[in-house]
């Protein structure tokens, strides 16, 4: 059965799609790229993260993952997209040759500001539907 924001079976691969907030094409700069690159190795290797396909788009992130058994994939995905947003919004703020800086944090804070889970930025969202 396919749900929207819920995880179903842990060890059956889910397709999971994050988008920045407002399609914002924040990955077209390698470096914001690289840090989530960074992150899902390191949810790959330390944290139980099985990922079968991936791809970057310039305003989004398409993955085919599950979790190895005794990890919840719903844990691994809250804390790294938690930490590769937070992350990226620094790497924006004090990078001095962003040329969209004051736009972008401008843009997280306004989409933060709506989300009542959020307490400053919101980065981006995210639908997964489990595969059968």
């Amino acid at each position: 059965m396919a749900t929207r924001y819920h995880f179903g079976d842990n060890e059956r691969p889910h397709f999971i799609t994050f988008s920045v907030v407002n399609w914002i094409d924040v990955f077209t700069r390698e470096s914001y790229t690289q840090m989530l690159l960074d992150s899902l190795r390191f949810c790959i290797e330390k944290k139980g993260l099985r990922l079968h396909a991936w791809v970057i788009m310039s305003n989004h992130v398409h993955l085919i993952a599950s979790a190895k058994e005794g990890f919840k994939l719903a844990d691994i995905m809250r804390d790294m997209k938690k930490f590769t947003s937070q992350r990226i919004i620094a790497a924006i703020t004090e990078n001095a040759q962003e040329s969209r800086k004051d736009w972008l944090i401008w843009m997280f804070k306004r989409a933060g500001a709506r989300n009542k889970n959020n307490e400053t930025y919101q980065f981006g969202n995210r639908i997964i539907i489990q595969l059968n």
